[in-house]
């Protein structure tokens, strides 16, 4: 490195983004992700000792992964390299296999090779790495937001271990924020900022564990605030929602606010108005709600309360909770208001929540026996003790249906499921009454 790429690198650094400033040196300053890096944990330990091999590190936008990267990049006495895999091509990772091998065999050195966003290489470049990472010649280091076992190649994936980054929490954020304010090496401290109590509180909530967003924010702020009489900046509520482009949202997604939100959602997708869910789904979104969260509850409305009477409600609820945590905001936002107004207005049952209760009273008061005809007859012996002798097989006879005997004897005649009269659950109630006539 000559002095004028030295004094470029030094003259990017101070000019870099507070979170690009802010990014720790050392494992002991991350913030955050403290069960893949605790100091009882397996990451923790190889980075310590330089034993790192092939990882990938798997999370949202704003966790830690390039973070991780950079922690390793200081700690390590291997060769660091880092490209990005939306602008490199093959001949840049012909050069770092090149340069890897010449390292290794002219000095012992490993090589770490740190690729951001890897889901973005494309099949024929994740299979050129492949034999490099195999034998060694270089450790892979993968940073993406998408999940590796769809975006990555299997053969890369079995020889690399998975790390999911979730994303922070609120106090992890609020320590980053402080940093950033006050710190004078690595932050704005010295620009005498003072941001208020309310404001952090409202990042933190707002950024949805994502820390670059908190900090951008904060970042803003102190920039374009003008000084107060005291000759001071002040990070008010106010200033904190212009510049995260938020209006502030009274949603506190740890007190009573928050409980009573999700609670009138769940309640107007089971009162079946449409507009009532898709309101309070949008307040969730807007006030930085986890997107996880609000999917597995319409997952759970629509088996509690709709079940039987639309089976398709699950299946909408399933596929919208999986394309949520592949795509993520802001498009997620379509697709949870996609199930929320399918569930809302689908007919509605409990009948299968109730079915499970009292199935589940009926275990804990009595004690029962398998009926001796529907018991295994397949192991040694079996058959001699009468197991299986006498069961009729449904499909042997008209409708796929013959009558006999189910429950064990103890509780002989009782019903757990009672089909409601509303949408597929009428034709189930009629398929079965039908099947009950028979003889």
């Amino acid at each position: 490195m000559d002095l004028f790429d030295y004094m470029r690198e030094q003259n990017m650094e101070k000019e870099a983004p507070l979170a690009s400033r802010l990014r720790p040196t050392t494992l002991d300053e991350v913030v955050g992700q403290q069960h893949i890096i605790g100091k009882d944990k397996l990451l923790y330990r190889a980075i310590k000792a330089d034993k790192l091999s092939s990882v990938i590190f798997y999370g949202p936008p704003g966790t830690g992964k390039t973070t991780l990267a950079k922690v390793i990049a200081h700690t390590t006495s291997a060769e660091f390299t880092q490209i990005n895999a939306t602008v490199a091509g093959k001949k840049d990772m012909e050069e770092v296999v090149s340069k890897a091998k010449e390292l290794q065999g002219m000095y012992h050195k490993k090589t770490i090779l740190f690729v951001d966003e890897i889901h973005r290489f494309n099949k024929s470049q994740q299979d050129y790495l492949l034999p490099f990472v195999e034998d060694g010649t270089i450790i892979l280091i993968g940073a993406t937001t998408e999940n590796p076992y769809f975006e990555v190649n299997s053969a890369l994936i079995s020889r690399s271990s998975i790390f999911e980054l979730h994303p922070l929490d609120k106090e992890d954020i609020k320590t980053l924020l402080h940093r950033a304010v006050y710190d004078v090496e690595k932050g704005m401290g010295s620009y005498q900022a003072v941001i208020e109590d309310d404001a952090m509180e409202f990042l933190a909530d707002i950024s949805g564990g994502d820390a670059r967003n908190a900090l951008n924010a904060v970042e803003l702020g102190i920039l374009t605030t003008p000084r107060s009489e005291d000759g001071k900046i002040h990070l008010t509520l106010e200033v904190a929602g212009e510049c995260i482009q938020k209006r502030v949202v009274r949603y506190d997604k740890t007190g009573d606010n928050h409980y009573d939100t999700i609670s009138a959602f769940i309640k107007s997708m089971r009162g079946s108005d449409p507009d009532a869910a898709v309101y309070y789904l949008a307040k969730m979104l807007y006030a930085g709600e986890d997107i996880k969260f609000i999917a597995r509850r319409i997952m759970i409305c629509a088996s509690e309360d709709v079940g039987n009477a639309d089976p398709m409600a699950l299946t909408v609820a399933v596929s919208a909770a999986q394309a949520v945590e592949r795509i993520g905001m802001p498009e997620a936002q379509i697709i949870l208001s996609q199930a929320v107004l399918y569930v809302a207005t689908a007919p509605k049952s409990n009948s299968a929540t109730n079915a499970i209760f009292d199935a589940m009273e009926s275990v804990k008061q009595k004690r029962t026996t398998v009926p001796s005809h529907l018991q295994d007859a397949h192991y040694k012996g079996s058959k001699n003790l009468g197991h299986g002798v006498g069961y009729r097989y449904a499909h042997d006879y008209p409708d796929h249906y013959v009558k006999q005997q189910y429950l064990p004897d103890e509780i002989q005649g009782e019903t757990f499921y009672k089909p409601s009269e509303n949408g597929h659950e009428k034709e189930i109630r009629e398929w079965m009454e039908y099947l009950k006539r028979q003889s």
